[in-house]
């Protein structure tokens, strides 16, 4: 939480003090009447090099369990029934979620997997975590949900209180990317508060320059960053998501394909980078739609699991800054404690802070921050929809926070991250063909690895009680909850052994 406030101190919407108070634990009610759970206070007071861990769900299941084939009977008989009315063709499990519990997820059939995916990086402290159950019990949840506001117009006489302990918007990147494109054309029109000229406001009722102008957001090759409209003309990780919608003319810079082990190709890799970031500059420089923002994430996660040095970072900053192109970082998959800090942003160590940094995915909400006053618009109405925001998002978002601090969450993903790392480079070295350029040393659980066999580890995986995922074209990704301490990822590693062996 300590680098949480640092990150935000100076951006709006403001966090401007930490949340200390000890959430009381509610006790679990769930329909499948199974014993009552708590999460105690105890993990958060244990330090975390003692020899006996402290569990942050004492009762989760002890490991696994494979009951069925998955899926299994009655998981194919859901699945056939909801497949009359929603698309199942993406469909990766059926899940009961009042019998998943922790770190671990249930199906219908009994199976109980340990989850090492966490719905696509999106679940933060545990599947039916005991303090977010009183959150979303709370008289402040119950009336967020049923009197739902239009804050832009209707806002709640707590909403400034509530933003000061959390964060909450939506459409993270698609507004970063509105925020951009106003910011730069008010720069051109010589300041914050200039008006619009008649013929901006003519032309733009037709589409036509000056008032649609000819500008763009620079992106990565492999990179993800939305399926909206906008944010997937700077998606370029698969062609399934881009097929037959229109596009911007947008450019690509080249992302840096580093070689691993990184300290036997260091020269190499550095060599990498200085070429892309050459690129960036001539794209900023001589594109055809000049760039207003340049988007990156801090790990291309949908695109391969691909890094890059705070040095790459740092040359970004510097050559955004020098031209007057605006940086937005998306944090949309690597927020909210999953490197080990609160922001990866901040393991590169940045003397100058990211204009703009885009959230969702464990916030359970979606947005972003920023710290120059002049991002926000000039005038109402040009950053607008109905809802403007979530206040049951935002309280959930709080609670998760709070959640965070408490168990010292942040700090435990940077340590099992470390221990997952080692072993399962000792993994490699038994298995070498199983685990190749193995990634994400000091970056918490954002761990990967690359596998000529992935998709059947993938399938496999399922097979020895694991529930893990992939990116890219053959990368194995981990993305484990906050709460995954080394007693889990003993359980994993022994799993992936055993597939290995078969």
């Amino acid at each position: 939480m300590a680098s949480l406030l640092r990150s935000a101190a100076r951006v709006q919407p403001t966090i401007s003090r930490a949340i200390r108070t000890q959430a009381p634990m509610a006790r679990r009610s769930m329909a499948s009447q199974t014993p009552p759970r708590n999460a105690t206070a105890a993990a958060a007071q244990a330090p975390m090099a003692e020899a006996i861990e402290q569990p942050f769900f004492p009762d989760e299941p002890v490991g696994p369990m494979i009951r069925t084939a998955i899926p299994g009977p009655e998981s194919k008989k859901a699945i056939a029934e909801l497949d009359k009315i929603f698309e199942t063709r993406s469909l990766n499990m059926m899940t009961n979620y009042q019998n998943s519990y922790g770190n671990y997820i249930a199906d219908l059939d009994g199976n109980v997997l340990l989850d090492v995916y966490a719905q696509i990086a999106s679940i933060p402290v545990g599947y039916s975590n005991p303090s977010l159950l009183l959150a979303a019990t709370s008289p402040d949840m119950v009336s967020a949900l049923i009197n739902r506001p239009a804050m832009g117009n209707f806002p709640q006489h707590d909403w400034a209180s509530i933003l000061e302990t959390a964060l909450a918007g939506s459409d993270a990147n698609e507004l970063a990317y509105k925020a951009a494109f106003m910011w730069k054309r008010q720069q051109q029109r010589g300041s914050y508060d200039a008006d619009f000229a008649a013929e901006d406001i003519s032309s733009s009722m037709n589409n036509q320059k000056p008032g649609s102008p000819d500008m763009s957001i620079l992106s990565f090759k492999t990179a993800f960053h939305g399926r909206l409209f906008g944010s997937l003309s700077t998606t370029r990780s698969k062609p399934i998501h881009k097929l037959d919608i229109p596009a911007f003319d947008w450019p690509q810079a080249s992302f840096p394909a580093l070689k691993y082990p990184l300290e036997q190709h260091a020269g190499e890799n550095a060599r990498e980078e200085q070429k892309c970031l050459e690129e960036v500059e001539h794209l900023i420089t001589t594109y055809h739609n000049p760039p207003a923002a340049l988007v990156v994430e801090p790990i291309q996660s949908e695109g391969g699991d691909n890094h890059a040095s705070p040095a790459f970072f740092q040359g970004l900053r510097e050559v955004t800054r020098k031209h007057g192109v605006l940086m937005i970082v998306d944090e949309v998959q690597t927020g909210v404690g999953a490197t080990g800090k609160f922001w990866a942003h901040e393991h590169w160590n940045l003397k100058d802070a990211p204009d703009m940094v885009t959230f969702s995915k464990k916030a359970q909400t979606a947005g972003y921050y920023f710290g120059n006053s002049e991002l926000r618009p000039n005038k109402p109405y040009r950053q607008f929809n109905t809802w403007m925001g979530d206040p049951a998002r935002a309280l959930l978002f709080r609670a998760i926070i709070q959640e965070i601090e408490r168990l010292n969450l942040v700090q435990n993903t940077a340590e099992t991250g470390d221990y997952l790392y080692n072993s399962l480079e000792s993994l490699g070295n038994r298995y070498p063909k199983e685990i190749q350029n193995l990634r994400g040393k000091g970056q918490g659980t954002f761990i990967a690895w690359d596998s000529p066999r992935r998709d059947e580890v993938l399938k496999k995986a399922k097979g020895v009680g694991i529930n893990i995922g992939g990116s890219g074209e053959r990368a194995v990704r981990l993305r484990p909850m906050l709460i995954f301490q080394r007693k889990h990822a003993d359980i994993l590693i022994d799993g992936l052994e055993k597939i290995f062996k078969s």
